[in-house]
C-alpha cells in the first residue's frame, strides 16, 4: 500500500522539526560568513604552520574544542606537532619541560608553577595529553611583572632589566603599531573612571605581551615540517592583530612563506547569524549561545 502524501510529507518534516528543537552548543563559520563545519576548520589546520585559537577565557565550549583539536591535530601531525600558550609565562618553562618529562610530580608542577586559577579545569587537560604524548609545549608569554612595569613606565621601564631578563620577552626595542585597532582603542578607552593600574601605557604592555608571545612561537616552531598550536584570548589574535601583526613581521625577515590559521570566539543570543564585521574578525568563527555557562 502506498504510503499517503500528508503521512509522507509528515515523515520528511520530522527531522527538520527536531533540529528545530536542538540546542547546538555553538555554529561555526568561515570568514566568508558561512556556516561550515569542525571538519573544515581540522582539515584547514592540517595544512598550516600556525594556528591561532582565540578563547573566551571562561566558555567551557572554547576549552573543549582547544582539546577536540589538540587530539586531532596529533593524530595528524604526531611529533611535528607543537603547542603554546598566552596562560603561560616564559619564566614557567623549566616547570613545563620538567613536568612533560615526569621529571616531577603533577601536585609539584600545579604546586610551583604560576597558573591561572581556572587551569585545573581549563587548561590541564590539554597540559596532560602532551604530557602523555611527549608533545612539545611552549611558554609564550612575558612573565607579568615586566608587562606590569610597561603598563607603569612605558617601553623605558625595561631599560634597567638584566641580560638574563630580557631573554624572557621579545628583543628590544620592539616595534609599537598605535595605529592598529587592538592598541588604538585601548588608548582611546583610558580616561576618567578607569582603574588606577590602566594607564596610558596599557596598549604597549599588550602589545609587549603580543611581541613576546610571537618571538617565542617563531623560536619555538621548526617551520617547514612542524606545525604550532597556539592558544591564547581572542583579543591577541582577531582581526589578524596584535601577535599575528609581529608574527608578520618576523616572517618578512626570514626566507620562509608560512601559512597562519587564526581560529576566534563569539556569543550572541542568536547563533544562527553572524555580522559582515564578526565574520571579517578570524578564518573560521565559534559562535556560541550568551547564556552558555562559564567556568569561572
Amino acid at each position: 500500500m502506498k504510503t499517503p502524501y500528508p503521512l509522507l510529507f509528515l515523515f520528511l518534516l520530522l527531522p527538520f522539526l527536531a533540529m528545530q528543537r536542538d540546542k547546538p552548543a555553538y555554529k561555526l563559520y568561515n570568514a566568508k560568513g558561512k556556516t561550515v563545519d569542525y571538519d573544515d576548520l581540522l582539515k584547514a589546520a592540517k595544512t598550516s604552520d600556525i594556528i591561532f585559537f582565540g578563547e573566551m577565557h571562561n566558555n567551557p565550549i572554547c576549552h573543549w574544542l582547544e582539546l577536540e583539536l589538540t587530539k586531532d591535530m596529533y593524530a595528524a601531525k604526531k611529533e611535528n606537532l607543537v603547542l603554546g600558550a598566552e596562560m603561560f609565562e616564559v619564566d614557567n618553562q623549566l616547570l613545563i619541560n620538567e613536568y612533560l618529562s615526569k621529571m616531577i610530580r603533577k601536585k609539584d608542577f600545579e604546586g610551583e608553577a604560576k597558573l591561572w586559577p581556572d587551569y585545573k579545569s581549563n587548561y590541564a587537560p590539554i597540559m596532560d595529553f602532551a604530557r602523555e604524548n611527549g608533545i612539545k609545549f611552549t611558554a609564550t608569554n612575558i612573565p607579568r611583572r615586566f608587562a606590569a612595569l610597561v603598563n607603569l613606565k612605558g617601553f623605558e621601564g625595561l631599560d634597567s632589566i638584566n641580560a638574563f631578563e630580557r631573554g624572557m620577552m621579545a628583543p628590544l626595542p620592539i616595534k609599537y603599531p598605535d595605529t592598529l585597532e587592538c592598541y588604538s582603542s585601548i588608548e582611546k578607552s583610558i580616561g576618567d573612571g578607569q582603574p588606577a593600574h590602566q594607564t596610558m601605557n596599557l596598549g604597549k604592555a599588550q602589545a609587549m605581551k603580543d611581541a613576546t608571545m610571537a618571538h617565542f612561537i617563531m623560536k619555538g616552531g621548526s617551520y617547514g615540517q612542524k606545525t604550532f598550536l597556539h592558544f591564547n584570548g581572542a583579543y591577541h589574535s582577531d582581526n589578524y592583530q596584535g601577535i599575528i601583526w609581529y608574527v608578520n613581521q618576523a616572517i618578512r625577515k626570514t626566507s620562509f612563506e608560512l601559512k597562519i590559521l587564526t581560529i576566534t570566539s563569539l556569543e550572541q543570543d542568536n547563533i544562527d547569524t553572524i555580522s559582515k564585521q564578526d565574520a571579517a574578525k578570524a578564518d573560521f568563527i565559534i559562535m556560541i549561545p550568551a547564556s552558555m555557562t562559564k567556568t569561572q
